[in-house]
């Protein structure tokens, strides 16, 4: 397998901190290239997700270690960032929450408990699961793909090798090869950047094609915080060239980017 192939560098311990920085960062310049490659099949899967969304399905996302922290990332900051329910995309990780900050021995090579996991939360026909595995072989990924593909729920899945077992069950594959890790078989690294940067692609091209997005702004995010208060008053402001008091009140009233543009809109029509 090429995530477990030998490092393009060796005898980095006698490496100074200057010479490591740089051949981690001339390796890590080598993942959007990769990227680059697997866009038609990010295409193809994101192409099939939004109808099931647009229908009432949910995202749900299962990986054991690095890929499953990727996959709880990047579900719980879709209701931030475009106001949308925190059960529409769900990361599932293998050994349970725990598992985000611990590591649970062998609960990756349980090849039933995802579906296990995935019933929980009623999972069915509309919803889709996307998979995500460096090595492509996780047994846990792979039996809750299996599953879902047996109970007629749409699959994908995100992996680093080629021609991998998971890639082999999922419908809609998505292979990033970065290459040997800088640290053999650490992908954390090269591998685990990939798969941030490809569900980056994924949930936010799934989010502009629901309409969470307009021009090119958040204007369903929560304002939760201070700093998502200032951003949301620019929005209002640039989008409606309203004054800031008035924009202020609007926030205010609306608590909301996309009602605040909308009532400004209508009090000038």
């Amino acid at each position: 397998m090429i995530t477990e192939s030998s490092s393009n560098y060796n005898n980095l311990e006698n490496m100074d901190v200057k010479e490591l920085l740089h051949s981690m960062n001339k390796e890590d310049k080598s993942v959007p290239q990769a990227i680059e490659r697997s866009i038609p099949q990010i295409e193809e899967l994101v192409k099939q997700i939004v109808p099931r969304m647009k229908n009432g399905g949910r995202l749900f996302y299962i990986g054991a270690g690095t890929s499953g922290r990727l996959g709880i990332v990047d579900a719980s900051e879709c209701p931030p960032t475009f106001g949308v329910p925190f059960d529409l995309v769900i990361g599932i990780i293998a050994g349970g929450d725990g598992a985000i900050r611990k590591a649970v021995e062998h609960a990756e090579d349980d090849p039933k408990q995802a579906w296990i996991d995935l019933q929980e939360y009623n999972i069915g026909e509309n919803d889709t699961l996307i998979g995500i595995a460096a090595s492509g072989r996780t047994p846990y990924v792979i039996g809750g793909l299996e599953e879902a593909n047996k109970n007629n729920i749409l699959t994908g899945c995100i992996v680093c090798n080629p021609n991998s077992k998971m890639a082999e069950v999922a419908n809609y594959p998505v292979e990033v090869i970065v290459g040997p890790e800088f640290v053999t078989g650490s992908t954390r690294m090269k591998a685990g950047t990939a798969q941030k940067l490809s569900l980056n692609m994924i949930s936010t091209s799934v989010m502009i094609q629901l309409g969470k997005v307009k021009g090119n702004k958040m204007v369903d995010m929560q304002l939760t915080n201070h700093k998502l208060e200032k951003r949301a008053l620019k929005m209002v402001i640039d989008e409606t060239g309203a004054n800031e008091d008035l924009a202020q009140d609007l926030l205010e009233k609306h608590s909301s980017v996309r009602k605040a543009i909308e009532a400004f809109n209508k009090l000038n029509n």
